[in-house]
């Protein structure tokens, strides 16, 4: 009897220690997962509106009417009353500079961060526009029809995992823009890399937005912010349709003195834009655009300017390179989902844009979500980890000596990379995430103290 007693309390003994070493090597593996994940293919895309045609080149295009033929003038007379009605608001409700400057932290113009202004509500907009995303169907019919149909349905449903501090608001309203350029200024961003679209057009989801560039324009002088354009792949992109809309930016804001310029290391102070999917098109319609012997050629003219390409596949940087671009960015807030977006890549990325006079321009961002509008996407969350991933994501940046980090996002509430304060909200069957146990500022805090982290160490860089 007192053997078997024994035995029972050593088999139990050994049942209970096995059980907490799976539970350990599980521990251990979730978190390796979530902050440095193995590089990942391209089975698993974000999507089909993701990284369109991403393993295809496009055909050469054709000659393609200028798309600022959609100008209409009563487009210019809307702009100008609602341009001047915003101006008042803001010029009633703004305090001392000298004031805003003691309150806020110094801007870091290395610090830039993608930012939308596609959002609507009623009170603006008369509808709902973005936060009511449809949820969209994963290209395989069989599984698409193993998820849920249909749109958001604001302001209790909307299309984020996370919920805004600002509630569903309208990229229109004066108070909204003000909150938002407090914000990025208290994390000590200084340069807005707005998401822009030709007058006219707009993502097929939303309205177009040109007209709100001279109101953020205004909103960022006062908080001391430069704006720079991040170009979307707008219809019937080429290097005729982008000479004219570079051309028609520089023309119509570049006066302003919120316009973002970079001062390159000859001294010359160029505009800056982000080109998003710039891999749809093709090298040799580029090089028309952005070498000096296009036929179409930016360069050396009024209209010159650094433009940086998105970097996806590993390919994608000779391709960069035979364009013409100026740089790279790698946008995505996925560690391991592109070779871009792969932490562990970007050493090598900087490598190669050293030796050809290129900018290598990083993207941190604090996590990823976007179940919310593809609810088939689990596979691509990157749990935030009360703000370790963010910080990794920094820390990787640094490690690297980049001279711009960019910041993705400020406020993409779709797919959940959003650094604009969250609140948590449960209603009726949808409880969204929120950033507790920390406050609703918490990633402009991160911001901030690596902000401080970069200037300090960019500092032993260049000494």
């Amino acid at each position: 009897i007192l053997n078997y007693d024994i035995m029972a309390r050593f088999r139990r003994r050994t049942c209970i220690i096995l059980l907490l070493f799976i539970l350990f090597i599980c521990s251990i593996m979730m978190a390796l997962k979530t902050l440095r994940p193995d590089r990942a293919g391209f089975g698993d895309p974000f999507g089909l509106g993701l990284l369109p045609e991403l393993q295809q080149r496009t055909a050469v295009l054709e000659n393609k009417p200028n798309s600022l033929s959609r100008i209409q003038g009563d487009t210019v007379t809307h702009v100008s009353n609602f341009h001047s009605s915003a101006v008042n608001t803001m010029k009633a409700s703004m305090p001392p500079a000298s004031k805003l400057e003691e309150e806020l932290s110094s801007p870091n113009y290395n610090f830039h961060v993608f930012y939308y202004s596609w959002f609507g509500n009623p009170q603006f907009d008369g509808k709902y526009i973005h936060w009511n995303h449809p949820l969209l169907p994963h290209w395989d019919p069989k599984i698409a029809n193993n998820y849920p149909k249909g749109r958001h349905n604001p302001p209790e449903d909307i299309g984020a995992n996370f919920y805004p501090e600002l509630g569903s608001y309208s990229s229109k309203d004066p108070s909204v823009i003000e909150a938002h350029m407090k914000q990025m200024r208290s994390a000590s961003i200084g340069v807005i890399a707005l998401s822009w679209y030709p007058p006219g057009m707009a993502d097929e989801n939303g309205e177009p937005t040109d007209d709100l560039v001279p109101v953020i324009l205004d909103f960022a002088h006062k908080y001391s912010l430069k704006v720079t354009f991040h170009i979307e792949p707008y219809k019937d992109r080429d290097d005729r349709s982008m000479y004219n809309n570079v051309k028609y930016i520089i023309d119509k804001y570049g006066g302003h003195p919120a316009f973002y310029r970079f001062k390159t290391s000859t001294g010359r102070l160029l505009p800056m834009f982000y080109v998003y999917d710039s891999y749809v098109t093709i090298p040799e319609i580029w090089s028309n655009l952005l070498t000096v012997s296009g036929s179409q050629t930016i360069r050396n003219t009024p209209y010159d300017a650094l433009f940086i390409a998105l970097l996806v596949e590993e390919r994608h940087k000779h391709d960069i390179q035979r364009s013409g671009f100026d740089g790279m960015y790698t946008y995505f807030a996925t560690n391991g989902f592109s070779y871009g977006s792969s932490h562990h890549n970007w050493a090598s990325l900087k490598a190669f844009c050293d030796s050809n006079n290129l900018m290598f321009i990083p993207s941190v961002g604090p996590g990823y979500i976007d179940t919310s509008i593809r609810p088939w996407n689990n596979h691509n969350t990157r749990n935030r980890v009360n703000g370790k991933y963010y910080e990794t994501a920094f820390n990787a940046a640094l490690l690297v000596r980049p001279e711009i980090i960019s910041i993705t996002s400020f406020n993409e509430w779709h797919e959940g990379t959003q650094i604009e304060k969250a609140v948590p909200k449960r209603t009726g069957q949808i409880v969204y995430l929120d950033y507790k146990p920390h406050k609703s500022n918490v990633y402009l805090e991160l911001t901030q103290k690596w902000s401080e982290k970069y200037r300090k160490e960019k500092e032993q860089w260049l000494m």
